[in-house]
């Protein structure tokens, strides 16, 4: 089991990277981070949350993310990701652990307000991973796109 104080300073390091994430070329968002450092949790989850608004470029209409696997390769162990709002999901794998390529787009549309995104892996073992996102108008043009991180490991870690 991690320390207080390492799952402490993780949770840090994601929220970091992800507000810090962003990069001006192309109105990108990425964060990456390392589920599960220590190797030892099947169940480790990374869960945040993104909330799509209109910055002037016009209304948002859909959050489009992707996922990338950045660890060495293991066979079996994948990074998966989860998108959410209401009562829609949409999900994808990078299906090729440790190649650095990342999966492709999956768009979520469900309009202005909160999603959820949820990272995890297949089996124990650490993976680092790099996630890209962002909140688009209905004919594609990047608008208001806000990110925070509510649980980063098992979820007993996020309760006590």
């Amino acid at each position: 089991m991690q320390s207080e104080s390492l799952k402490k300073t993780l949770m840090a390091v994601f929220i970091a990277a992800a507000t810090v994430g962003y990069v001006g070329i192309g109105s990108a968002h990425t964060a990456g981070a390392t589920l599960d450092p220590d190797s030892s949790i099947r169940s480790f989850t990374g869960q945040a949350f993104v909330t799509c608004f209109n910055d002037g470029n016009g209304e948002a209409d859909h959050l489009i993310a992707r996922i990338r696997d950045l660890s060495p390769p293991v066979s079996g162990l994948l990074v998966n990701l989860q998108l959410y709002k209401g009562n829609k999901s949409n999900s994808i794998s990078d299906t090729i652990s440790g190649d650095a390529d990342f999966s492709p787009f999956i768009t979520l549309q469900n309009g202005p307000g909160v999603y959820w995104i949820m990272v995890n892996k297949t089996d124990k073992g650490a993976r680092n991973f790099e996630l890209e996102w962002h909140c688009n108008t209905r004919d594609g043009v990047h608008t208001g796109t806000d990110i925070g991180v509510s649980q980063f490991g098992e979820p007993e870690f996020i309760s006590k």
